[in-house]
C-alpha cells in the first residue's frame, strides 16, 4: 500500500517546504509515501475560475490510477478528531488494500469531474486555510495518525 499526496502547484513558501520536508521524512518510517506536484497553469489571467478548475482537474485525473482510492481535502469533507482519523486511516490500510491518493487542489478547488472520481473527502477544520498551508497541516496530521496507530507518544492525550 502506498500513500501519495497530489498537489496543484509548487509550494511557494520556504517555511512551508521546511514543514513538508520534516513530516515527509518522518512518514517514511511508517508508509511508502510519495508526493506529486502538478505545475501551475500558465496564462490563467484570461481564464475564469471554472476554466481553471477544469484544466487543473484534467491534470489531477491524469495522475490517478483507476485502482487508487482518491480522497480530496475539501472544506465540505468529513471532520475527525485526531484519534478518529487514525482509526479511519488504519481501517483503510488494513481492509482497503488500495493505494490512497490525497489531493489538495488549487486556489479555486476542484472540478466536477474530480469530485465524481473521488472516493471521499476530508476536511481538517471548519476554518478555511490556503491551499499552501494546508499541505503541512495535512502531513502533520497524517504523521500523527501513524503515531497513534503505532501507540507512540507523539500524540498526548
Amino acid at each position: 500500500m502506498k500513500i501519495t499526496l497530489l498537489l496543484v502547484g509548487k509550494t511557494a513558501f520556504p517555511y512551508i517546504n521546511e514543514g513538508i520536508s520534516l513530516y515527509e521524512k518522518r512518514l517514511s518510517f511508517y508508509v511508502n509515501y510519495s508526493k506529486i506536484e502538478i505545475p501551475e497553469l500558465k496564462g490563467v489571467s484570461a481564464m475564469s475560475q471554472g476554466q481553471i478548475k477544469e484544466k487543473e482537474g484534467e491534470l489531477i485525473l491524469k495522475n490517478i490510477k483507476p485502482s487508487d482510492e482518491v480522497i480530496l481535502l475539501d472544506e465540505r469533507g468529513n471532520l475527525y478528531t485526531s484519534e478518529d482519523w487514525a482509526r479511519h486511516l488504519e481501517k483503510k490500510i488494513v481492509y482497503g488494500g488500495k493505494d490512497i491518493v490525497f489531493v489538495i487542489g488549487g486556489a479555486y478547488g476542484f472540478s466536477s469531474q474530480v469530485y465524481k472520481r473521488a472516493n471521499g473527502m476530508l476536511s481538517l477544520s471548519k476554518m478555511t486555510f490556503s491551499h499552501q498551508i494546508i499541505r503541512v497541516i495535512f502531513l502533520e496530521q497524517l504523521y500523527r495518525a501513524f503515531t497513534i496507530i503505532k501507540g507512540e507518544p507523539y500524540h498526548h492525550r
